[in-house]
């Protein structure tokens, strides 16, 4: 009998945002394809690529101390005759690529995140005894195709996804390092999105996250003929059957047009739950970032797509300490942020990021006084997001149900808003969606119970309505 065949291994450590989540994902469909099959130990590999993000503060130094252990670990493989192959992805190499290669010996391989498809040709560079770096890429290979993900693969992922429309960013906010990293706005042309869409679906996807710098900056030719914008591409991927709920991050307020608030008003599958970073409530900041708004105009926007979806959750992202912001401008933040009201929100300490112009302003804040301020701040936030979680009690809402919970004989799943919700539930839920009353908030957990029609009864899709939002 011959003996089994042996597959080599890959471990991927993602650092950062869900579109380096999605990358992680490919990466690995395209592995499979040279013989890969991945592994949550490190200590077991054969190949380990750490997939990187430049947004948070010292991202680059956080990734060399990684890189130290990940050469003792190397090291120690060599010993008992066995080769790893090291390497960095992401933005980090994109940025660093050839200043990684200098300073890591340990690094076999660098690549940046448009130049995935081209992985198994650098690991047989590699595997000739050359180190890869590939940074340099053309516009048009943004959405290169990698190989497919094959249905196991897929459904093994679990019943909510991530699917990238777009990549890049025009803006160019003078804190971000995403334009010189991820460079220019690319769309995702609608065919590819939705056969992915549809193998989502196939494969036991019920919830579809659109993914991207910008997301709602995506634009393409529709399959009418027309000029679609995200909007129309919402109502089109919704058609697709299997597909219950759908989401998508990141969105800058300047291009949220009438089409998308339109899908919040129209579209029941798209769940009333929006990330619209605004970064600060100062007009004299958000000049200062670049971003082409002032907080009058957030305000406003956020009136007309609360008058298209009452019941809508916003979260945002808030920057404190950035250069020159004095105590005023910080208090015209906590201003906006008391006007709005949100469900959720991230909120971060201002980092300079080598290369973008924020670096090379005047007027640092110092580190106390930032600290201080995001306390303030996050302390106002966790208290709107403790509110809104409050009012889910004794309310009647639909759940998906994606995984086992902490007890025995609980699930946990996601509310149209977001939340996670645990419910006691038999584990072939798991997939479905479910009518759950909320019992009870345990710290920043709904807890509900089943309240919907017995098995083999309940309808193929539920629609969410604004008489049970929270």
């Amino acid at each position: 009998m011959a003996a089994p065949e042996t597959k080599k291994r890959v471990y991927i450590k993602t650092y950062g945002c869900q579109m380096n989540v999605y990358d992680s994902e490919r990466m690995t469909d395209a592995l499979a394809a040279d013989g890969f099959a991945p592994t949550d130990r490190m200590d077991e590999a054969d190949l380990v690529l750490l997939n990187t993000c430049h947004i948070r503060e010292k991202a680059a130094e956080k990734v060399y101390s990684e890189l130290g252990r990940i050469r003792v670990m190397k090291e120690e493989a060599a010993r008992s005759g066995r080769n790893v192959t090291v390497g960095v992805t992401g933005c980090v190499a994109q940025a660093e690529g050839a200043e990684i290669a200098r300073r890591a010996p340990v690094v076999d391989l660098v690549v940046g995140p448009q130049s995935y498809q081209h992985l198994p040709r650098l690991l047989g560079e590699v595997a000739s005894g050359r180190r890869a770096v590939e940074t340099e890429f053309a516009i048009e290979e943004k959405f290169a195709a990698l190989p497919k993900a094959t249905r196991s693969q897929t459904r093994s992922r679990g019943v909510t996804a991530f699917l990238t429309i777009q990549e890049g960013c025009d803006k160019f906010c003078t804190f971000c390092v995403v334009p010189y990293t991820r460079g220019a706005e690319v769309s995702r042309p609608v065919a590819a999105i939705l056969d992915e869409a549809r193998r989502l679906a196939d494969a036991g996807v019920r919830e579809l996250t659109l993914l991207g710098q910008n997301v709602n900056a995506w634009h393409g030719a529709g399959e009418d003929g027309r000029a679609w914008g995200l909007g129309e591409l919402l109502f089109r991927i919704a058609e697709i059957p299997g597909l219950d709920r759908l989401r998508y991050t990141t969105s800058h307020p300047r291009d949220m047009d009438d089409a998308l608030i339109a899908a919040h008003r129209d579209l029941p599958a798209l769940m009333p739950y929006l990330h619209l970073p605004v970064q600060s409530g100062s007009d004299r900041i958000l000049a200062a970032m670049n971003r082409k708004h002032k907080a009058a105009d957030y305000i406003r926007l956020v009136e007309r797509i609360r008058a298209a979806r009452p019941d809508i959750a916003l979260s945002s992202d808030f920057i404190v300490g950035f250069p020159g912001e004095s105590e005023a401008d910080f208090e015209a933040t906590l201003r906006l942020i008391e006007e709005v009201g949100y469900g959720s929100a991230f909120s971060f300490k201002y980092s300079a990021r080598p290369g973008t112009p924020a670096a090379l302003k005047d007027g640092a804040v110092e580190e106390a006084v930032m600290a201080e301020r995001l306390a303030r701040l996050q302390a106002l936030v966790d208290a709107q997001a403790d509110a809104f979680n409050r009012t889910a009690v004794g309310r009647v809402m639909d759940v998906l149900f994606e995984k086992p919970g902490r007890g025995p004989g609980q699930l946990m799943g996601r509310s149209p808003w977001l939340q996670p919700v645990a419910v006691e539930a038999p584990p072939e839920r798991i997939g479905t969606i479910g009518r759950v009353v909320i019992d009870a908030l345990v710290t920043h957990t709904l807890v509900g119970t089943l309240v919907d029609p017995p098995a083999g009864a309940w309808p193929a899709q539920m629609a969410h309505s604004a008489e049970t939002a929270p």
